[in-house]
């Protein structure tokens, strides 16, 4: 169940730039890693950027929360497979906890390994915040993933994915599919209302239903990012709402259960839209069987490119095709929507 912080915009700049980050571990950084450097062989003037040739060995820690979701077990395969892609890179990664000790203590000794770049997914970023302080101090560059510390002095970099911008894209995508039905109605299956994630999620979603006076939001229910609750939650809803044209479920974990409890109930009256980007969720659309058209991604491969920034500071290097002599200060992923036309080039990347 990821989290970060919020966009305000549907599309921007930012968007542009590194909106295909998703469709390939480390395209975020397509002028790191590409095997073509005539042209990209340098950042600003003669800084070096960083590629595919090998470096200074360096080794980077890596610490996440427990792999107890899809979306968290496929953020530890992207950290992984992406540092095997380096020989100059050894990866020290961690069991992975959600308790807040148990990980301040597995980052605390990754600290004292001396390890050159710590690559850091939170399970509670406020809780985190003074061991990524201390790591920085001990002259240790953090890239803060996903989860962010509640200052920028406790890390170096930080990238993620956009819960505004979840909504948002979900909410343009129905309304665009609704615009032309008078008095069309949604309703909204979120994820655990106790997380900011969720609230910058639905937030979003009425922000860009704003956009279609015709389409009225009926019904909001929270469910715990699981499929069971997603099914028991969605049989609820199903039953409350005799009637509507979308939903949009915040989570494709807990939309399989929800889907469940669609086919259960025999409705196939209205279009679905999910989030985050699970394999099933691309394969369901890729067939076309059911009502689940779309899914808004909130990419693991922010992992992978975690490690390729974590590189690039490491051996003090730059990014191609950016004028900058030192890597940004954050980098948020773009949440883009994945449906029938596009769902061939995103299949790679569902996670399990």
């Amino acid at each position: 169940m990821p989290e970060s912080t919020s966009s305000t915009s549907f599309t921007s700049r930012r968007g542009l730039l590194f909106g295909t980050a998703a469709a390939s571990a480390g395209a975020l950084l397509v002028g790191c890693t590409s095997n073509d450097t005539k042209s990209e062989k340098t950042a600003a003037n003669s800084q070096p950027a960083a590629d595919d040739k090998p470096g200074n060995h360096i080794t980077i820690g890596f610490a996440g929360p427990q792999a107890d979701h899809g979306w968290l077990n496929a953020i530890n395969d992207n950290a992984k497979s992406r540092a095997k892609k380096y020989s100059d890179v050894t990866l020290e990664i961690t069991e992975g906890s959600n308790d807040t000790a148990a990980q301040i203590g597995q980052i605390e000794t990754l600290i004292n390994k001396k390890v050159d770049v710590l690559v850091v997914l939170p399970a509670d970023g406020k809780a985190l915040t003074q061991v990524g302080l201390k790591a920085m101090r001990a002259g240790i560059p953090v890239v803060n993933l996903d989860r962010i510390f509640n200052t920028p002095q406790a890390y170096r970099c930080w990238i993620g994915g956009d819960n505004y911008g979840m909504g948002l894209s979900a909410g343009h995508y129905i309304g665009e599919k609704l615009k032309d039905k008078q008095d069309a109605k949604v309703i909204e299956l979120a994820g655990l209302d106790n997380l900011e994630l969720t609230k910058q999620r639905t937030q979003g979603f009425d922000a860009a239903l704003k956009n279609y006076p015709n389409i009225k939001k009926v019904a909001r229910q929270a469910a715990d990012f699981t499929v069971e609750s997603g099914q028991a939650k969605m049989a609820q809803l199903l039953q409350a709402q005799p009637k509507f044209d979308a939903l949009w479920n915040h989570d494709d974990d807990q939309g399989v259960g929800a889907l469940r409890a669609i086919k259960q109930a025999g409705r196939e009256d209205f279009l679905m839209v999910g989030g985050a980007g699970a394999l099933s969720a691309f394969q369901a659309i890729q067939a076309d069987n059911s009502v689940l058209k779309a899914t808004v991604l909130y990419p693991p491969t922010m992992a992978a490119s975690a490690i390729d920034l974590a590189r690039a500071l490491g051996q003090g290097k730059g990014i191609g095709g950016l004028a900058e002599f030192e890597i940004p200060v954050s980098l948020t992923l773009y949440s883009a929507v994945v449906d029938k036309d596009n769902v061939g080039q995103y299949m790679a990347t569902g996670f399990r």
